[in-house]
């Protein structure tokens, strides 16, 4: 099974039988089996006909709809509801013991993940600074781990507890930027901090792309297990967004996406030459040249095998996705903490 992205401009899907027919300006069309294929993320100016959405629809193929540049615009999909996994996500929201014991390890499992990663790549370089940056981590986590209210009064205190949780997301995440951005070795790419909407330098504009990516795969996956996504747990608001798949990706974008971005820029694979100049609302993007180049290695690293402890042998990390998802719906019906993907060095 595959992703299917289309990316070239003018580009048309259409189907013709059982196959997805894609025709590409001035290029030989491109014929896909339609069982092969089990999400498609659209970019920017392609055609998709009715008869090829209907097909997509009936098989229960999420399709995403992005900007050129990977900016979120919406998706389609049919609908696949686990009543009973929704019924208790609903439930689960006048749960404030549940809403804080989830929030909490969705915080400790990314800062872990994000320490982890600072922990072997400054091995060899052995910056004094990223190991600052390291305790810094330790230290929020030891103060998220330790943050617990008594039971009586969680239910008036959560949404302040809730926002006390992504304040703390917030430090560890501005830790761990700079020290990420040291131990990039090209002079030319550098990293201060995390700038997005939009992003501001190219390093920043590769972990926005990967990061829509990702979340893309995340809600496809909740939607492949009837979950409704915009019941988030830390990521709450009034905004119609997916918001428990800002909170399920979480864990992974240190895994997949910063281990891709830093081995792309470390091993010289993207030059300058792969983003567009700076824009006139400031933002500097992946070019179609880049844009391509990063999806294949996307797509290589989330086919990669990892060990995950529900599964017997390595997995690739799409499916060790869709089995921290399966946790995530035994805590709802069973009672059993959420247990994030963590790490190991």
């Amino acid at each position: 099974m595959s992703l299917l992205y289309l990316t070239q401009q003018g580009a048309k899907l259409q189907k013709n039988q059982n196959r997805l027919v894609l025709t590409l300006p001035e290029s030989a069309s491109i014929h896909i089996p339609v069982q092969e294929v089990e999400q498609v993320m659209v970019f920017g100016n392609v055609q998709l006909t009715t008869q090829a959405l209907t097909t997509l629809l009936l098989r229960q193929v999420p399709v995403m709809f992005l900007s050129q540049t990977g900016s979120y615009r919406g998706h389609l999909w049919r609908d696949r509801h686990d009543h009973r996994a929704q019924a208790a996500q609903f439930a689960r929201l006048r749960d404030p013991a549940f809403q804080l014991a989830l929030a909490r390890e969705i915080v400790v499992g990314k800062a872990w993940n994000s320490k982890q990663l600072l922990l072997k790549l400054n091995r060899r370089r052995n910056l004094a600074t990223v190991d600052t940056a390291i305790a810094r981590i330790d230290r929020e986590i030891e103060t998220v781990n330790h943050l617990d209210p008594s039971p009586d009064s969680l239910p008036d205190i959560i949404p302040n507890i809730l926002e006390q949780l992504r304040g703390y997301e917030g430090a560890i995440a501005a830790h761990y930027f700079p020290a990420f951005g040291q131990l990039i070795l090209p002079p030319e790419f550098t990293l201060t901090e995390r700038n997005r909407r939009p992003p501001r330098d190219p390093v920043n504009a590769m972990l926005s792309f990967g990061y829509t990516l990702l979340c893309n795969n995340v809600l496809s996956l909740l939607i492949l297990e009837g979950l409704n996504p915009y019941l988030g747990n830390l990521h709450r608001s009034d905004r119609n967004e997916a918001q428990l798949a800002f909170d399920l990706m979480e864990e992974w974008r240190s895994p997949i996406v910063d281990v891709l971005v830093i081995a792309l820029l470390n091993q010289q694979i993207f030059k300058l030459h792969y983003f567009s100049p700076p824009q006139p609302n400031g933002g500097i993007y992946l070019n179609e040249q880049g844009r391509r180049r990063f999806l294949q290695a996307f797509e290589r690293r989330i086919m990669t095998p990892v060990h995950h402890p529900d599964a017997r042998e390595p997995v690739p990390y799409r499916r060790a996705i869709q089995l921290q998802i399966r946790r995530y719906k035994r805590s709802l019906l069973e009672n059993i903490p959420y247990e994030t993907f963590r790490r190991v060095t």
